[in-house]
């Protein structure tokens, strides 16, 4: 008995059905009992023409009884498509040769198709990380691997799936930031594949239980909420403007740097630390300045 205690995603608590093969039958030679209990029929009825009741009568009836059980039989199964077996409720076994197909008229059949089914979530709202409201929603491509777990393990695998990748979307969102301008995170934005390949395993967790298999995980949207975009979208102007400015003071110490070394090691002009430091101011506001420079003559001195 289940300990109603236990977490339902625990899948080891539970008693997992598991898929099997069907002995069931090629149609194609059972085609012929069709042609053959119509002679039969006839023969019978010829019987009965002559009067023969006792042997015509049981053969006749027969022979419709034969034909209609041979009929009701039948069934087909395309390329990627599974009959699940079942005999007053007990599963017998999972058929997936493709064609015609027969098996006894008294067991049920229920197919399942194991083609890739693609489901794109519904936008939802999650707060990452960092507590910001986002807007975030996946593709997902999937298909049935095991026929028995997905009829007799959930109620319906298709209903199941569907709320198990909204589920999903949302712990994955959960774990990473939307952003991060330094690139020292794992983000949402700037780490699709990392996230996706985490979505995926997140997913396939969850839906083992109903004999799913997930192929592949895409975020198709992530943005934002409404309420807080125009704010974000400033912050983030804002936190380039200053890596830009970083990046331009860094390489603006360098060439100061480098041409002072160079005017220092040929000699061109011998410097004070006066000197030197009025150069290096004049070199910083032309390297820094967003403007043109304008150039001014000095025609004396430093210190005049």
């Amino acid at each position: 008995m289940t300990d109603p205690s236990r977490d339902p995603g625990d899948h080891k608590a539970l008693k997992l059905s598991s898929e099997k093969h069907a002995h069931t039958l090629s149609g194609y030679p059972m085609l012929l009992l069709i042609p053959l209990a119509i002679i039969v029929g006839f023969y019978a009825t010829g019987l009965i023409a002559m009067g023969n009741w006792a042997v015509g009568q049981p053969l006749f009836w027969s022979s419709i009884l034969v034909g209609i059980l041979t009929l009701k039989g039948f069934y087909f199964l395309q390329p990627n498509q599974a009959a699940a077996i079942t005999l007053f409720g007990d599963y017998r076994g999972t058929d997936r040769t493709t064609g015609l197909r027969w098996r006894w008229p008294w067991m049920s059949r229920r197919k399942v198709s194991t083609r890739l089914h693609n489901v794109t979530s519904e936008k939802l709202k999650v707060n990452d990380l960092r507590g910001n409201p986002i807007e975030i929603a996946s593709n997902v491509v999937w298909r049935v691997s095991d026929t028995a777990q997905a009829l007799f393990d959930v109620d319906d695998y298709q209903k199941f799936i569907f709320v198990q990748i909204e589920s999903a979307v949302r712990a994955t969102g959960a774990k990473y930031p939307y952003d991060d301008i330094e690139h020292k995170e794992t983000t949402l934005r700037g780490d699709a594949e990392v996230v996706s390949q985490e979505l995926r395993h997140e997913l396939q967790e969850r839906v083992a239980i109903a004999g799913i298999n997930i192929d592949e995980c895409r975020l198709t949207h992530l943005a934002y909420a409404p309420e807080i975009a125009q704010a974000m979208l400033r912050r983030q102007q804002a936190e380039a403007v200053i890596a830009a400015r970083q990046k331009l003071v860094m390489g603006a110490v360098s060439m100061v740097e480098t041409a002072l070394q160079m005017l220092s090691e040929k000699q061109v002009v011998e410097l004070d630390d006066e000197r030197r430091a009025a150069m290096v101011s004049n070199l910083m506001v032309v390297l820094c300045g967003e403007r043109d420079v304008q150039p001014v003559v000095n025609a004396g001195t430093l210190y005049q």
